[in-house]
């Protein structure tokens, strides 16, 4: 229906001056579960238009809060519709679906003082500009308000006592479902709380990193009850949470230890067993720790930087660690790249077979190897090893690069395979070189 102007408005007669607009609204918040439907609120409402022999030129209708002023697209438009003289008359089922903040209601009051605003008509009342109408619109808005602030404390209250009856307030963590249906209000999740137990067993036991669990739930297709996988940040607040061995916290500011009600996953000696194995081997700051070869190896697939990370696992029957480093795609480029995971000692073979198959000139860093391999037969001369120029051995340039692969610094390792013409890629497992319009690999 389209919008009659402010001056048609106008020049109707006095018996016809107001021009209604029915709206209707209803908030999906917990404390409005009991208001009548918006479909309810215009069938009652065009029901009494009918009554009172008024017609409703337009009805408008959201679903939102108002507990917050300004923050309803429609209400607001139909304030401005208002102010511009398109309706004069409002239509709905009582006036906290108008207003319940201090700001909608005194929009409202102001409109009504600026005459712009004639009647707002309620399935009980009927609001003019008239002092005493407005008086007891103003009654009815702040009581609203003060009907909203009260349920804020009263659902703050009630948290607090649901807490200290031993029922954690908000969503069940991973391997609980909430319930709801009498008493247990938290209960265990049958397909997802053996997963949880054993998490925790292969920390305490098998000094599994939260890098390794966050591989082991992958290799089994763990996923959360909306379906998705746990990030590492996920596993590490799981692994700290006391939720699982029977207590919780609350609330999260100033918070106090509670004793839950719910069913406990793990035992208190697990849990700190668990605590006792992650400080021992507290995690690092992402991207903190630095590896030999990252920052020069790309994904052959996607050309995403090849990244690492370190696996520790202990040895069950002598307690001996072993630290494990593997290699993979960082996946930047492609979230879905399938690149298998190559362990470090792997990777160093295939670079030692690379190297072993380049061309001496295809090495940057010739002058820089004879300059150290020359220091070290003037090293030899000076400490009279014996040595003279006819028996001093060639400079095998690829032995040093292999040698320092090997057995350099992290920034040696890189600084060789800087001087390497084309870049080097890592794919199926296999390290090759790639170079500009054609390319060659090394099996």
């Amino acid at each position: 229906m389209e919008l009659t102007s402010p001056q048609q408005i106008h020049s109707t007669s006095k018996t016809t001056q107001i021009r209604y607009c029915l709206y209707a609204r209803k908030s999906s918040e917990q404390d409005e579960r009991q208001a009548l439907s918006i479909e309810q609120q215009i069938k009652e409402m065009e029901l009494l238009a009918d009554h009172w022999g008024i017609e409703i030129t337009e009805v408008r209708q959201e679903s939102h809060s108002s507990k917050v002023a300004g923050s309803r697209p429609i209400y607001n438009r139909l304030m401005k519709d208002i102010e511009l003289g398109y309706f004069n008359g409002l239509v709905c089922w009582a006036p906290d679906r108008l207003s319940r903040s201090a700001g909608d209601l005194g929009i409202l009051v102001d409109l009504m003082d600026q005459g712009k605003l004639m009647e707002i008509r309620t399935h009980g009342q009927t609001f003019t500009n008239s002092p005493n109408e407005k008086f007891l619109l103003m009654i009815l808005g702040s009581q609203a308000k003060l009907e909203n602030d009260n349920r804020g404390v009263n659902v703050i209250r009630g948290l607090h006592n649901k807490a200290a009856n031993g029922w954690r307030p908000g969503v069940a963590p991973v391997g609980y479902l909430n319930n709801g249906i009498g008493e247990e209000k938290i209960v265990v999740d049958p397909d997802r709380s053996p997963v949880i137990i054993e998490m925790f067993e292969k920390v305490a036991h098998q000094a599994y990193t939260g890098r390794d669990i966050r591989r082991w739930l992958e290799d089994i297709g763990f996923e959360s009850k909306h379906g998705n996988k746990l990030g590492l940040s996920h596993i590490y607040r799981t692994l700290q949470n006391p939720f699982f061995y029977g207590e919780f916290k609350y609330p999260k500011t100033n918070p106090t230890m509670h004793k839950g009600k719910h069913q406990p996953l793990i035992s208190k000696e697990l849990f700190d067993q668990v605590q006792v194995q992650m400080a021992a081997a507290p995690r690092a700051p992402y991207g903190s720790k630095e590896f030999g070869f990252t920052r020069i190896l790309k994904c052959g697939a996607c050309k995403t930087g090849v990244t690492a990370e370190e696996h520790v696992k202990k040895i069950k029957a002598t307690g001996e660690i072993r630290r494990y480093i593997y290699y993979h795609c960082g996946r930047a480029n492609d979230l879905d790249c399938i690149e298998p995971y190559i362990r470090e000692a792997d990777l160093m073979d295939e670079l030692l077979g690379l190297i072993d198959k380049l061309e001496l000139d295809e090495i940057g860093a010739q002058e820089q190897f004879k300059e150290e391999l020359e220091r070290y037969h003037k090293f030899n001369d000076v400490i009279g090893s014996g040595e003279t120029k006819s028996t001093k051995p060639a400079i095998d340039l690829k032995a040093y690069a292999k040698y320092v692969l090997e057995n350099g610094t992290k920034e040696e390792k890189r600084e060789i395979l800087r001087y390497v013409k084309g870049e080097i890629l890592l794919k199926s497992k296999k390290v090759y070189i790639e170079r500009k319009r054609r390319s060659k690999k090394f099996n």
